[in-house]
């Protein structure tokens, strides 16, 4: 297997792509254009949660979807919602 050797440039340039992919997302978020609803793969990838971990969030209630045709949509805002009403906070008394 060839060895390949990773410059500072090499890293300048992933760094500032990076970044600008975040900005990308951020100005997406900040505009209001990201979807409305997303489909069941895009839920597990964006939280970071396995399918069964999905289907118990759907079967207890705690995430609200719709089904249209076979497929499982969820609306964005009620994913905030859940993830706001999920926060923890600590208090050091």
């Amino acid at each position: 297997m060839p060895t390949s050797i990773i410059t500072t440039d090499d890293l300048r340039d992933f760094k500032m792509e990076l970044l600008d992919d975040i900005k990308k997302i951020l100005a997406k978020q900040a505009t209001g254009s990201l979807k409305k609803y997303l489909k069941s793969s895009e839920v597990m990838e964006m939280l970071q949660i396995s399918p069964g971990t999905l289907q118990n969030l759907r079967i207890n209630g705690t995430l609200p979807y719709s089904k249209m045709g076979g497929i499982i949509y969820y609306d964005s805002e009620d994913i905030q919602k859940v993830m706001n009403d999920s926060r923890v906070h600590h208090s050091y008394e």
